[in-house]
């Protein structure tokens, strides 16, 4: 049996047998500008068509949910000037973005403690996710500010403040509790995580999603990822047996 993308591309497989959650560390944009002699901002830009092509695709294969890294509560280590201009371009994202989600059906949400970004980047998100929120096809998370070990932090804190207002109580909680205190609750379990750019971690992405997920990492950086590339790793967890820690 085969899939077809929108670009007529076909994918042998079982449309069964496709991940529901995907989700993508967007890595190697900077590595990527810097072997090619150009300023890292440039990286960031390929590496936003990057995800626009990948968005598509996995609109088209019918995917629930794509959960992708776009920005870590790390990133602020880095230079001051790159921030900022990695800002200017998501403002620019989110302006020029709006016609393809809505062409594609593609609702996008923003995970992570991104209401505390600046105002302007703040504003272009907060207005992209609502005017996508009735969409009804594909579920964009967009990571921004992200830590795994901020979210688990702030879900456990949650539920501390419950138990002490009696909401719950502690002999309660278990892990279908904890699910719902992450940004992903009522999502699909994390099937796939992906990371480009020839790193060979989770860099704090995911971490309790991830348990059982299947990891595909290649060596292509993020802004030469195609859908090609993610069609390769839609076929490689295909190909493998998840066995859930059974045998």
């Amino acid at each position: 049996m085969s899939l077809s993308l929108a670009n007529g591309r076909r994918l042998s497989a079982d449309p069964a047998a496709l991940p529901r959650h995907v989700a993508i560390i967007m890595d190697g944009n900077r590595r990527w500008a810097k072997e090619r002699g150009l300023p890292a901002i440039e990286g960031h830009r390929r590496g936003m068509v990057a995800l626009r092509h990948v968005t598509r695709a996995a609109s088209d294969l019918g995917i629930g949910v794509l959960t992708v890294y776009g920005f870590s509560r790390e990133n602020w280590n880095r230079d001051a000037r790159e921030i900022s201009l990695l800002f200017e371009l998501c403002v620019h994202f989110a302006r020029r973005e709006l016609i393809e989600l809505r062409r594609n059906n593609v609702r996008l949400r923003v995970i992570g403690d991104w209401e505390t970004l600046p105002p302007a980047p703040r504003m272009a998100l907060g207005d992209l996710q609502a005017k996508t929120a009735a969409n009804t096809g594909l579920l964009l998370n967009l990571a921004v500010n992200y830590s795994s070990h901020a979210e688990l932090e702030r879900a456990v804190r949650a539920i501390a403040q419950d138990v002490a207002q009696g909401t719950i109580a502690p002999d309660a909680i278990d892990e279908s509790r904890i699910r719902r205190y992450l940004y992903t609750a009522n999502l699909p379990d994390l099937d796939l995580l992906i990371r480009p750019g020839g790193e060979q971690r989770l860099s704090n992405f995911m971490l309790y999603q991830a348990a059982y997920a299947e990891l595909v990492m290649t060596d292509v950086y993020w802004p030469d990822f195609s859908e090609d590339d993610f069609v390769r790793a839609l076929t490689e967890f295909q190909q493998r047996e998840r066995r859930f820690g059974g045998t």
